[in-house]
């Protein structure tokens, strides 16, 4: 499915931004290729991953769409493979707030691009 940012109705016919097509493109081939990485890490990668993870965090200061995106299957691999229940439920936890901060996110984006449609 294509995404909401990538075309607006003006009038009766869809314009879809060529531009906008080929990052969403190249960002899923970065993001299916993060996934296989992820899903080839034993439990101790895995760990070392949520550390580079949070320092990459702290050195940017705040989460980026794409780091957000890594998180979330950081965090839900981790979560498969926890042996306590309390790294369970902290990668659960984390997981489930960059969801919810990609969905805040996208929900932004989206009413930013309807003001700018209609602002034109």
């Amino acid at each position: 499915m294509a995404s909401p940012l990538l075309y607006w109705e003006v009038g009766m016919s869809n314009v879809i931004s060529l531009r906008a097509y080929k990052v969403l493109k190249e960002s899923e081939e970065e993001e299916l290729a993060y996934r296989a990485r992820i899903l080839s890490l034993n439990k101790l990668e895995l760990l070392e991953e949520m550390v580079n993870f949070q320092e990459e965090r702290s050195k940017r200061g705040r989460l980026t769409s794409v780091m957000m995106t890594r998180g979330k299957y950081l965090f839900r691999a981790l979560e498969e493979v926890a042996d306590t229940q309390e790294l369970k439920i902290l990668a659960r936890s984390y997981r489930r707030h960059l969801e919810y901060e990609l969905q805040a996110e996208r929900q932004r984006d989206l009413e930013a691009a309807g003001g700018e449609i209609q602002g034109s």
